[in-house]
């Protein structure tokens, strides 16, 4: 089963040339199931839903309950419109959704989620997550209740099925962070008692580029912060004969497609055994 997560940078940038460099790597990838983050949405258009439908796919989303902190950053006319969300898309029915809001204070709180979806997949059901945690670089704290309201998100939805949860997206968080060790339970005190996940980038081949924020990137380069690895994807421990483990990772999305950076993160690809 191949997973992907990427965050698609709303509509920043030049959106509507991205949105077509977004399709294409999609396409080459022929993934099984995206976690998608900052996608948008507007006068009954959906960029999860064009893109599931250009590939085929299954898709739901769950908009941002509080979007106006972004639609604020927008060079549009009618930016108070545009709709943030999360969304996923599947190669197989989505049979089950629910939408965790994200804790945060009076003046981070910019209407982040998670977004669960149980994926029909055959010979078993796939609990399927993604989330996008707060970006202020200082707000380590705040993020560290995200991922503990996230954990016992995943822990409410994960029953019924051998396939361990995959929990996908933007946490910006570096990986020695303490809501990365935190949400991965083997380094520190898991959230929720005995729930752990691994990072699937600890199967990659150690000479492989980590980085999905990356001075590389003409998006990210302008900024001056320093490339980092933030996207995720989280895999549960092994079911039964191995189900679900990781069988490798690796970036994509980070270059340009007929002249075009599709976002300003890289995606990341994980191929598990189902």
């Amino acid at each position: 089963m191949r997973v992907v997560t990427w965050n698609l940078w709303w509509r920043f940038g030049p959106w509507q040339e991205r949105r077509k460099a977004i399709l294409a790597v999609l396409r080459e990838l022929r993934p099984d199931v995206v976690g998608l983050q900052e996608v948008w949405a507007d006068g009954g258009e959906n960029l999860a839903e064009w893109l599931a439908g250009e590939l085929g796919l299954h898709w739901t989303w769950a908009p941002s309950p509080a979007p106006a902190p972004w639609q604020r950053r927008l060079d549009e006319p009618l930016a108070a419109t545009v709709q943030i969300g999360n969304a996923v898309l599947s190669r197989w029915p989505v049979s089950d959704h629910d939408v965790l809001p994200l804790p945060a204070p009076p003046g981070l709180d910019d209407g982040r989620l998670a977004l669960y979806a149980r994926l029909a997949a055959p010979g078993h059901e796939v609990p399927f997550f993604t989330v996008h945690l707060t970006s202020a670089l200082h707000a380590s704290s705040v993020r560290c209740r995200q991922v503990t309201a996230l954990a016992g998100f995943v822990a409410r939805h994960r029953e019924g099925t051998a396939f361990p949860p995959v929990v996908t997206g933007d946490f910006n968080a570096w990986p020695d962070s303490d809501e990365i060790r935190l949400f991965g339970g083997y380094r520190t005190a898991p959230a929720v008692p005995g729930q752990v996940f691994h990072d699937a980038w600890e199967y990659a081949d150690p000479a492989a580029p980590s980085a999905t924020w990356d001075r590389a990137n003409p998006y990210v380069a302008r900024g001056g912060s320093p490339s980092v690895r933030v996207d995720y994807v989280h895999v549960a421990p092994p079911g039964p004969d191995r189900l679900g483990r990781v069988l490798g990772v690796r970036r994509a999305g980070d270059g340009p497609v007929d002249g075009v950076w599709p976002s300003d993160h890289a995606a990341v690809v994980a191929d598990l055994a189902d």
